[in-house]
């Protein structure tokens, strides 16, 4: 039987959904970079050959602890699923000569690089300036159009972006990403690999974005992502994700499979998609492109990643069009043929919809919440009414625990801020935005007021496994 070494680390689709898909073909040895989701943790000892979890010394050259740990199960194919831990695994397959995403792996990870290799192929996307100290910020604010965007450039999930609205609001900007960089850190959504990536940001144009043209029904954010991976070099689209629209700054708060764009618009945004990731010069791995939708067809490249999309994005689309991403891509990595979609599947090839809505304490005019409140997801599913033949489920590892207090949302912490991640499934995508914006609009109402002893509460939540999309 193939052995494959996973490497777990913060985000990425859940941790039990890979693990049942990976062990379906091959015997799975784990190394654990973060801790294992309490959740999740029980279940990971029948589906794992072994589990490993490294101490921080041992993760202190973590390109030879993968090569090491490869060599020590005798892996035929290493992965990751985790944005956190790309860059290192791809060093430790060129290493071991096994297929990864190829030397030029961080250019899907540092966005400053991804930005300019784009600009020398004439992509289209906003204009940017490269930031590594306050210096090269305040030259930036002096060039680029205000409202602009400060992005840190190996973050993921909105995580220490900020909107500057002056020249003037440059300096507090700066040190308020750091300082959200750190906390980030403590929890695990850092850079594992690359030792300067916290000193690393980028600042960008704001562009206006409409979704209108593209999408027949409102209620659609101006946005999507192009799911895939890049199978021996060549770009293979599997699907589009749509969006609902993001938060303040830009934190992402639905995805939603498929997205309702008619063909001809669906296969100009898979054309951009293919364009960017042949760019990045990829080998073999998951691709997650985000594209920003304009007015009269215009589009802007946001980002990509080189691993799936996070969050549910992964189940969604087994759910929806019937293909196991990870088992697939898990086959590849070992040699076995794999039958890729021919071109990117679409609503007419959709059995149903489904989506994941992040919960933040912010209502569906992208204010905060007026009081706080406890999350307990038997409450919501028993007192909000979805449409017919929705289903309402919450993912316990992306999830604080029933009886939590809701945390305040902070434009700077993005998806750091999540109370819990639900899934909703369909017969449809528009019923899917439809029951989600009914969702937003209900939750400060129904959940439990703070103080509520909820029959689940606990003295001490530990963090959910929040995942960039």
């Amino acid at each position: 039987m193939s052995t494959v070494l996973l490497v777990h680390a913060k985000g990425g689709p859940p941790l039990g959904h890979v693990l049942a898909r990976a062990a379906a073909r091959a015997e799975v040895h784990l190394l654990a970079l973060s801790a294992l989701p309490p959740t999740g943790a029980a279940s990971v000892s029948g589906l794992c050959a072994s589990v490993i979890r490294p101490t921080e010394a041992e993760q202190s050259d973590l390109v030879a602890l993968i090569v090491s740990r490869a060599k020590a199960v005798g892996a035929d194919a290493v992965l990751t699923f985790s944005e956190y831990a790309v860059v290192a695994v791809a060093e430790a397959c060129e290493a071991l000569g096994l297929p990864g995403a190829g030397g030029s792996v961080a250019l899907a990870r540092d966005k400053r690089r991804m930005r300019q290799t784009w600009h020398r192929h004439g992509l289209p996307q906003p204009a940017f300036h490269p930031v590594v100290t306050q210096t090269d910020l305040h030259k930036a604010a002096a060039t680029l159009p205000v409202p602009m965007l400060l992005k840190a450039a190996w973050s993921a999930g909105s995580t220490a972006h900020q909107i500057i609205g002056s020249p003037q609001e440059a300096d507090a900007a700066w040190r308020r990403s750091r300082a959200m960089m750190a906390e980030s850190a403590q929890l695990g959504f850092a850079e594992l690999h690359v030792a300067e990536a916290d000193a690393h940001y980028v600042v960008e144009e704001i562009v206006t974005g409409e979704a209108a043209g593209w999408f027949d029904e409102p209620g659609w954010g101006d946005y999507v992502s192009v799911e895939g991976v890049v199978a021996d070099g060549v770009f293979r689209p599997v699907c589009v994700s749509g969006r609902m629209p993001t938060i303040e700054p830009f934190t992402e708060r639905a995805s939603i499979t498929p997205a309702l764009l008619p063909a001809d618009l669906q296969d100009r945004v898979v054309a951009l998609a293919r364009d960017a990731v042949d760019a990045l010069g990829l080998r073999d791995c998951g691709t997650h492109t985000e594209i920003k939708l304009g007015a009269d067809g215009r589009m802007w490249l946001i980002e990509t990643a080189a691993r799936l999309g996070g969050a549910m994005t992964v189940p969604q689309i087994e759910e929806v069009f019937g293909l196991d991403l990870v088992g697939m891509l898990v086959d590849h990595f070992l040699g076995r043929p794999v039958d890729w979609p021919e071109r990117a599947l679409g609503p007419e090839q959709a059995r149903g919809a489904a989506g994941s809505l992040v919960v933040l304490a912010v209502d569906g005019h992208g204010e905060g919440w007026r009081d706080s409140r406890v999350w307990d997801f038997p409450t919501v599913r028993e007192t909000v009414a979805l449409s017919a033949g929705s289903t309402l489920s919450v993912v316990p590892e992306s999830s604080l625990p029933d009886g939590s207090a809701v945390p305040v949302y902070d434009p700077v912490g993005g998806a750091n801020t999540m109370a819990a991640l639900c899934l909703l499934s369909a017969p449809d995508a528009r019923t899917v935005l439809r029951d989600f914006t009914t969702l937003i609009d209900a939750l400060p109402a129904v959940l439990p007021p703070a103080g509520y002893a909820a029959a689940h509460a606990v003295s001490a939540a530990p963090q959910p496994e929040g995942a960039p999309a």
